[in-house]
């Protein structure tokens, strides 16, 4: 099955590029990245904080069923326009991935779908190349998949 969410890295670059369509109007696709109620539910992650205005920080994290914490992360939101993009740091914690600086930009295609695009920019060539040994982009397209199911189900 092909993947809808596409990830690009150019070798060489310290960055990764990463588009998605939705068949959601713009308004609710970027509702559901500044929600937390809805971000709960797409990302599978508690919602610890989520300041959405510029210099407001956020604070994501996932527990196993034991309550132990497995993931956590966090950042500023730099820039952010209703609809139209946020600016953000992107760290995840107690690993050894330093810092990313992520760019979004949501696009109206038509009243009922948009697209996100995102360009996620790393300290280094081989902090995102280790990145890219996990399985990213098979995890943000299952989060954007869950981000479309539920999200569709707002409207």
């Amino acid at each position: 099955m092909e993947r809808k969410t596409k990830v690009q890295a150019e070798d060489g670059k310290q960055e990764i590029l990463i588009t998605r369509e939705f068949e959601l109007p713009v308004e609710l696709l970027f509702k559901a990245y500044i929600e937390p109620e809805i971000v709960e539910q797409w990302m599978g992650t508690k919602v610890l904080k989520l300041e959405t205005r510029q210099h407001g920080s956020w604070q994501f994290e996932t527990s196993d069923d034991k309550g132990n914490v497995v993931f956590r992360a966090n950042g500023v939101i730099h820039e952010i326009q209703l609809n139209q993009k946020i600016t953000r740091t992107f760290q995840m914690e107690n690993t050894p991935f330093p810092v990313q600086l992520e760019f979004l930009e949501f696009s109206e295609l038509t009243t009922s779908t948009s697209k996100l695009a995102m360009k996620i920019i790393f300290r280094s060539v081989e902090d995102r190349d280790q990145l890219l040994q996990l399985p990213f982009a098979q995890g943000i397209n299952m989060a954007h998949n869950r981000l479309q199911s539920i999200v569709s189900k707002l409207q």
